[in-house]
């Protein structure tokens, strides 16, 4: 399946701001369809609202996991602002990630 419009744009801010040796970037909102929270529905009806991350770079060396959270949720203000309701961030660097 192509990737969306939202996908891209956080895929292009991550790889620019952090420069990934490995980005992963699923978009789960089939998944939380017709779920519902206080202010509405999770899922926005296109998707695009619900993400899984895994991102691997060296930016996050010496970094706590809430760190490196804070760090990619800064990249992407914009769009956790908007459309984007949830993102599972799983964040490593190369020598976490094996390599």
């Amino acid at each position: 399946m192509p990737e969306g419009p939202i996908a891209s744009i956080m895929r292009e801010k991550l790889t620019s701001a952090l420069l990934p040796t490995r980005l992963e970037l699923e978009d789960d909102s089939a998944r939380h369809a017709g779920h519902h929270h206080e202010g509405g529905l999770d899922a926005t009806p296109g998707g695009e609202s619900h993400f899984n991350l895994t991102i691997v770079s060296e930016a996050f060396a010496g970094l706590g996991r809430v760190q490196r959270q804070r760090a990619v949720n800064a990249v992407l203000t914009d769009e956790l602002a908007g459309t984007v309701h949830a993102l599972s961030i799983k964040a490593l660097t190369p020598d976490e990630a094996g390599g």
